[in-house]
């Protein structure tokens, strides 16, 4: 396997390639691919469709501008095959690609230029050399023309050849694979640097913000090295170094004024935040909205174990051209979701019961997903390429999130093995199990080998807990769990628009206990509510109401400041309410029958007198 530790030979056939923001105002990277040896039939050259991590059929190659081929600075024949293949005519000599670019996707997941910075991920702007794969890349990174960009810089975790290691310059990596597993930021960003167990760690932050850096990175030590020392163990705890997969890591952030999101990579991840969830200067608490961004931190830094090298089988290695179908996205991206505010708890940067908060707030999101008694969670996983990556309005009654529902099927295996071992065994050690037997080789896990090894772990028959928890649309054992460990569920209706737990943006949310329910979701544009998703089996579905439909009155008067929340605040269940509402074009009247709010919102409070021994082992020093 390879975890980018030790320096990359550049002995025998190579593949080169320059990127360049040729011009930023126009958001254009200039690209070349260089090949020594090329198929004497004629090279085929292609781009991924998907980034890893990422499970959706993104189509890079659409943004792909001007393309053509030269050999020793002639013109040279190039056809295209397919969305995103190409093949150059015959040449006896080195091939050479050139291409454009175009990049405006202010995301995690693709590229993107202006006269401020660049970023990108290699699978937007790094063609395929069929045939040469395994090569190892030397990239060229250039600069933009200009004394306006003289100050910028690059941040990649993409290894450098020859000092200093940053800036722009060549980098290598060994393969195409690694290659496309470093994205580049660009520009004038702040950095932030510490060391975890050894490891050089650093962040760079583009964007206009006034974070507590210095805050921000001792927060950071304190997640990576919780996390190194879970994987590693002693050998980590002492200093060792060469213990964690990675030479180096390299966080890189994008704050913005609104925005979340992240996607992990083999020594890197890229984020995307709002910039008051940074923390600032001469705060000591940790806010709510920071608590969010060290979550996501946490979250993507996991990764570096737990789906960059313990992965499912079929992503081992990835086949960039069509989908990569598993049912174990629920392990890779749910327990991934457990422990990344499990290792806030554990590195000490929250407490018991904010822990228990977050948890809740998992709990309430899933109450409140009717996709669970349509869709198992292994289905999700499967179907992540047509479903849960392209959401529309009837999801939440089709689809159960394999990050929500995966994270809680973790937290009752957890419950589970320790509650049946006296606490002598966890997943922990059914995770470090996983990683020793098929995250140390990449080899990749297949679908039936989790329920085996976790049996292996934990010296428990888990069959029936797979088929419950997995392989079913049954409820989760969630209240009997905690209660073995002192802690109890509550379920109860929502009470107010300040009752966050798990309530989504734009959700009904009634006013006060047993209060009136539509059953919708909704956002507010001007005058009109327009429902954005009507769920299964509630009030505004039975009278037929439909997403989309814009509420302009009910019982005759225009909504109100507030919208749903406050139409609903004086209503009871059994009442009648009319609503007049334009569907496209056509005013339509519906007589709605109110229904109770339902009891979807989950408290957690500990019962100090129950399961201590065993909280305590889950939840660690912070059970205080």
């Amino acid at each position: 396997m390879n975890n980018n530790k030790n320096p990359v030979s550049v002995d025998g056939k190579v593949v080169r390639y320059r990127i360049a923001p040729a011009r930023p105002e126009a958001h254009l990277y200039a690209v070349s691919c260089s090949v020594e040896d090329p198929d004497s039939a004629g090279q085929q050259f292609a781009l991924p469709a998907w980034i890893p991590g990422s499970y959706m059929i993104r189509e890079f190659a659409r943004h792909i501008v001007s393309i053509r081929a030269e050999s020793r600075g002639r013109a040279v024949g190039l056809e295209k095959l397919d969305k995103h293949t190409w093949q150059a005519a015959p040449v006896a000599a080195a091939l050479v690609l050139h291409y454009e670019v175009y990049a405006w996707d202010l995301s995690v997941r693709g590229a993107h230029l202006d006269t401020t910075h660049g970023f990108f991920n290699g699978t937007s702007v790094f063609v395929r050399v069929l045939g040469h794969e395994q090569e190892t890349c030397i990239v060229e990174i250039a600069p933009p023309a200009g004394t306006r960009y003289r100050a910028w810089r690059v941040a990649t975790s993409l290894p450098r050849m020859g000092a200093p290691l940053a800036g722009f310059g060549v980098h290598v990596a060994r393969n195409y694979d690694e290659l496309i597993d470093h994205p580049v930021e660009m520009g004038t960003f702040a950095s932030l640097r510490f060391r975890a167990c050894g490891v050089p760690h650093e962040m760079a932050i583009t964007g206009v913000q006034q974070a507590d850096t210095a805050r921000l990175a001792r927060d950071l030590k304190k997640i990576c090295e919780t996390q190194i020392r879970f994987w590693h163990g002693n050998a980590a705890a002492s200093g060792a170094r060469g213990v964690a997969p990675m030479e180096r890591y390299q966080f890189l952030t994008t704050a913005l004024g609104e925005g979340y999101g992240g996607l992990e990579h083999r020594a890197s991840t890229a984020l995307m935040c709002s910039r008051g969830d940074l923390p600032q200067r001469g705060v000591k608490e940790v806010a709510e909205s920071y608590r969010g961004f060290l979550g996501l931190c946490s979250h993507e830094y996991f990764h570096t174990w737990n789906v960059k090298r313990l992965k499912p089988a079929p992503f081992a290695p990835y086949d960039l051209d069509r989908e990569n179908y598993t049912t174990l996205l629920w392990m890779f991206e749910g327990f991934t979701s457990y422990y990344d505010d499990l290792m806030l708890l554990r590195s000490g940067l929250i407490g018991r019961d904010s822990y228990l908060e977050l948890l809740a707030r998992t709990i309430t999101n899933h109450l409140r997903t009717g996709g669970r008694e349509r869709q198992t969670v292994a289905e999700s996983s499967f179907d992540a390429w047509i479903k849960y990556y392209r959401q529309d309005e009837n999801s939440p009654n089709a689809v159960v999130s394999y990050y929500v529902k995966g994270s809680l099927v973790a937290l009752c295996l957890d419950l589970h093995i320790r509650a049946r071992t006296g606490g002598r065994r966890s997943l922990d050690d059914v995770m470090r199990l996983l990683w020793r037997r098929r995250g140390v080789d990449g080899s990749g896990i297949g679908d039936d080998e989790v329920e085996a090894l976790a049996e292996e772990a934990s010296g428990l028959r888990l069959h029936a807990f797979f088929d419950q928890a997995v392989r079913s649309t049954a409820e989760l054992p969630l209240a009997r769990l905690l209660a073995t460990h002192g802690v109890r569920l509550r379920r109860r209706p929502a009470k107010s628009a300040t009752d966050k737990g798990g309530v989504e943006k734009g959700e009904e949310r009634p006013t006060k206990t047993r209060a009136a329910s539509l059953g919708v979701r909704s956002r507010t544009e001007g005058k009109e509510i327009i429902l954005t998703h009507v769920l299964e089996g509630g009030a505004a579905q039975g009278a037929g109401l439909a997403a989309g439909d814009a509420i302009v009155s009910v019982d005759g008067l225009r909504p109100r400041p507030g919208g749903l929340e406050a139409l609903l605040a004086a209503r009871r269940p059994g009442g009648m309410m009319q609503v007049h509402a334009f569907r496209r074009d056509e005013l339509r009247e519906f007589r709605v029958r109110l229904q109770a709010a339902p009891a979807d919102t989950c408290d957690l409070s500990v019962v100090e007198a129950r399961g201590g021994a065993l909280r305590r082992r889950w939840l660690g020093s912070g059970d205080e």
